[in-house]
């Protein structure tokens, strides 16, 4: 029984505008969770049948999937609410399908396939397993490519790769036909509402006491059409008319060192990833 697993999953190919772009993402998300400094984690890739993945190290599986593309995955197509809705449908039952392929594990970390997470995850949960779990209220946002990153205080409510749940909480069904459509979208395919339900059933999240992990913002394959750096926080109308505002922006800023790369990409700092 692994103590930690990490989901990953993957939409279906025919909503990926570059998928050798995605493949190689993927790859530096997996270099960053074998980076673990506890072995004792499993980790599975949730893809469609057919999808091309990257070579996998040891710990990691595949649970393959037949589900439909996702016809509002797109946010330029539809009503957001709708397309919102329809993300946490396709994205809940991946993660329900690779949660069940695993469910002996004893926690459960959902990863979003371009992020990436601290070395130093499984090694505290080991010293809390009797934890209801974590939430990662503290992160870093990072551009591709950049030598800067940023610290970012509210990251629970903005990144999908943000909590760390006992497995037993999620009262995992029988079987994804045996799921309820709700509790697919709410558990399993928000990151933002199931704090609030776990709360409200008197198992609340502690929050993690360290930046554990990074948000990949301002590429072209983010579904959340996130906006880099830069032009979020520093070089735009809103921000340019608030120097106080901007000076906090910038002391928030750190050089993306040694030690974060050690910490948070492990092989993929020397493999893949772009300086």
């Amino acid at each position: 029984m692994p103590l930690v697993t990490f989901i990953i999953p993957v939409r279906h190919q025919a909503n990926a505008k570059d998928w050798p772009a995605l493949k190689e993402r993927l790859s530096q998300t997996v270099a960053s969770i074998a980076g673990q400094s506890n072995p004792d984690w499993s980790a599975v890739i949730v893809a469609n049948e057919g999808a091309d993945l990257p070579d996998l190290p040891p710990q990691f599986s595949v649970a393959r999937v037949t589900f439909p593309p996702n016809q509002l995955h797109d946010l330029d197509s539809a009503d957001r609410e709708k397309v919102y809705d329809a993300f946490r449908l396709d994205k809940g039952r991946r993660v329900l399908s690779g949660m069940l392929s695993a469910r002996n594990s004893r926690f459960f970390m959902i990863v979003d396939d371009d992020d990436f997470v601290s070395a130093n995850i499984v090694s505290y949960v080991a010293k809390h397993p009797q934890a209801n779990g974590w939430k990662i209220d503290k992160g870093y946002l990072w551009n591709e490519g950049g030598r800067l990153i940023m610290h970012y205080d509210d990251f629970a409510n903005y990144c999908g790769t943000s909590l760390i749940v006992q497995s037993r909480l999620y009262d995992l069904p029988v079987s994804l036909e045996a799921a309820n459509i709700d509790y697919v979208k709410s558990m399993l395919g928000s990151h933002v509402r199931i704090g609030n339900i776990l709360a409200e059933r008197g198992t609340p999240l502690e929050a993690l006491p360290f930046r554990g992990a990074i948000y990949r913002v301002g590429h072209s394959g983010a579904h959340s059409k996130s906006s880099g750096l830069l032009a979020t926080y520093f070089f735009n109308t809103s921000a340019l008319r608030r120097p106080r505002q901007l000076l906090r922006n910038l002391r928030r800023v750190r050089p993306l060192d040694r030690g974060l790369r050690n910490e948070f990409f492990g092989a993929a700092s020397a493999n893949n990833v772009k300086w």
